[in-house]
């Protein structure tokens, strides 16, 4: 009797150890969930303050953008909407969108890299000619600002697409060199670099501008004004429209 009373002792003895392992395990593994589930409440939560910072971020991206589509040139005329019909110019003709043409020389020391520069401050910086506008960076600015106000009274049109128009019509395609055979000296008809036609365009209506307002009683502003409205019309009165025009004549006979 008394040995069957210890075995059942000890049985008993033995289930309740298995009962507590078992509880014991419950709660470690209670307490592991718990832990998973704290690390990513704290995950979320460091995660949740760089989501609002990318997300400001992308709002912030979005606004820059919005003003650089509401850039316009001197605060009046906008970018959209102007076309270079010449395929051969489209790539030398910049149409960045800037308020005041002036890249503070960025672009000087760069081979090709003028294509780059807004063109209206090419015309700007052709305005600056030797000696008569030297260093007078402000002055033709604002000289250009008038003439473009006189544009858009007289016709209404973007002066922007104006200039380009210009440029366009007055940028000759073919012009002549001089080559020698046995040291006969002979004219041959060449094609015109892209990069070169909008130097020669830009070089003619200023020097235009030049030698109309010599002796006039119209300002250089209105005269620039007209000189831009006659060649975007491809009116030969244009002085730029009208050096093209012989050059390609000369250049036609030379073939």
């Amino acid at each position: 009797m008394a040995d069957n009373e210890k075995k059942e002792q000890e049985e008993t003895e033995q289930e309740e150890e298995k009962v507590e392992s078992k509880k014991e395990e419950e709660q470690e593994a209670e307490e592991e969930q718990t832990k998973d589930s704290s690390a990513k409440k704290d995950k979320k939560d460091s995660s949740s303050p760089k989501k609002k910072q990318a997300e400001e971020e992308e709002e912030k991206e979005e606004e820059i953008f919005e003003f650089a589509d509401e850039i316009k040139l001197f605060n009046k005329w906008s970018y959209k909407d102007l076309v270079v019909e010449d395929p051969g110019l489209k790539a030398y003709i910049s149409l960045k969108p800037v308020i005041t043409p002036h890249t503070g020389g960025r672009y000087e020391h760069q081979r090709f890299k003028k294509a780059e520069m807004p063109i209206v401050e090419r015309l700007v910086n052709k305005m600056m000619k030797t000696s008569q506008g030297a260093g007078k960076k402000q002055r033709m600015i604002k000289a250009v600002r008038i003439a473009f106000e006189i544009i858009n009274l007289q016709t209404g049109k973007n002066p922007i697409q104006v200039l380009i128009d210009a440029i366009q019509n007055s940028a000759p395609r073919e012009e002549v060199t001089r080559i020698t055979y046995g040291g006969m000296a002979q004219l041959q008809s060449v094609d015109v670099a892209p990069m070169r036609r909008v130097d020669i365009a830009l070089r003619n209506i200023v020097e235009g501008v030049y030698r109309k307002s010599f002796n006039n009683i119209l300002t250089a502003e209105e005269i620039l004004a007209k000189e831009l409205i006659d060649a975007a019309e491809n009116n030969s009165g244009s002085y730029a429209v009208s050096k093209m025009q012989e050059v390609e004549r000369i250049a036609l006979s030379a073939r």
